[in-house]
């Protein structure tokens, strides 16, 4: 049986941060629906009505337009283990770049990782869990580096150049690009 909450509570939290994935959801009228995987210790609860997660380049920016055009997303996280629990966010959110003001202040709550070029802030509207009894039993062997390691590697002048160039959808909605290439902190 699902179960609404207004806000994320403490054990809404707990159950957030042993998860080693999540998925996001965002969607813009005319355009496609996008579902993305997420992995890496990237996403932080800010508050019982605020999260955010860090975003790294990578093949598309999707989420990035379809906030833009819409600013609806939906996160959801699945205990692949015991206890069974699906847990989805809903909210609305923006992407807050290096060069945007507030950037300072969301990436002090994280490791900033090579080719960073993005913090999702997002606002949570409310909290739905589920049973989660049709997922799978699965276990994490470990996180694939090659992203990180890809972006650690990059030339930064033609990292820059690659991501300048990208400031549309799938679907030719806008975006925006990083003004800086980040090689990390850690």
């Amino acid at each position: 049986m699902a179960e609404f909450f207004d806000a994320l509570n403490d054990d809404h939290t707990a159950f957030i941060a042993k998860q080693p994935i999540f998925f996001v959801a965002t969607a813009a009228p005319d355009a496609r629906i996008n579902l993305s995987p997420k992995g890496y210790d990237v996403f932080r609860v800010l508050g019982p009505k605020r999260v955010a997660y860090l975003d790294l380049a990578g093949s598309g920016n999707e989420t990035h337009a379809h906030l833009i055009a819409d600013g609806r997303v939906t996160i959801m996280f699945n205990n692949f283990a015991n206890p069974a629990l699906i847990m989805r966010l809903y909210g609305t959110g923006k992407p807050v770049l290096p060069q945007d003001e507030g950037w300072d202040e969301l990436a002090a709550h994280f490791e900033i990782l090579p080719g960073t070029r993005q913090i999702f802030d997002i606002a949570v509207d409310n909290v739905q869990t589920s049973c989660g009894w049709g997922v799978p039993q699965m276990e994490l062997t470990s996180e694939r580096e090659t992203l990180v390691k890809y972006h650690r590697q990059s030339d930064p002048e033609k990292w820059m150049e690659k991501t300048a160039e990208r400031v549309q959808s799938i679907d030719g909605l806008p975006t925006r690009a990083t003004d800086r290439y980040l090689s990390g902190n850690g």
